[in-house]
């Protein structure tokens, strides 16, 4: 156990820093000045679980901790669709969820906006399509834009949550 010790302070560190986030992209006051713009108010979100291996979701999670401060920016997370103004998918389509994805995006209010969250939300991932899976979530509902990642950071979900919000639609974050 000592020598350990002592190799670990012989070496030191070896790793690399975090890559600081985009400020341009995710600035609150631009973000939550667009948010007012487009909504007159908060911004309401309602995450739907499609079938993925909860990565995304766990990232989302981290979006309202103190660091991204979500709720400081003026969006929150709701339990309804029909209070929802953006909806984030995170995973591919299961048979199952279909259904219940197409109920969700037909009780949202107009303007209705999906964010299409990580690689398997994007285009099925390594899931595809098969018996079990319908693949990507436009298969089964429009889609605004797409955040690529498996799974994507939560800065690059504020990215398209930005992006979904000023009207980029079809672009990729």
């Amino acid at each position: 156990m000592l020598k350990t010790l002592k190799q670990i302070v012989r070496v030191g560190l070896i790793t690399e820093a975090p890559p600081k986030p985009d400020e341009s992209l995710c600035s609150p006051d631009m973000l939550h000045g667009e948010i007012w713009k487009v909504f007159g108010r908060a911004l309401c979100l309602r995450a739907v679980d499609a079938g993925s291996c909860n990565a995304c979701e766990l990232e989302m999670h981290a979006l309202g901790n103190p660091y991204y401060n979500l709720e400081g920016l003026g969006i929150k997370f709701v339990a309804s669709p029909r209070h929802a103004d953006l909806l984030l998918v995170a995973g591919p389509v299961s048979t199952h969820m279909a259904e219940a994805l197409r109920r969700t995006y037909a009780a949202m209010p107009d303007p209705k906006r999906v964010v299409a969250v990580g690689d398997c939300a994007a285009c099925g991932g390594i899931f595809g399509e098969s018996y079990a899976s319908l693949g990507r979530i436009a298969n089964v509902i429009p889609v605004d834009v797409t955040i690529n990642g498996c799974p994507p950071t939560p800065t690059a979900m504020l990215s398209g949550i930005l992006a979904a919000v000023t009207g980029l639609a079809g672009r990729s974050a």
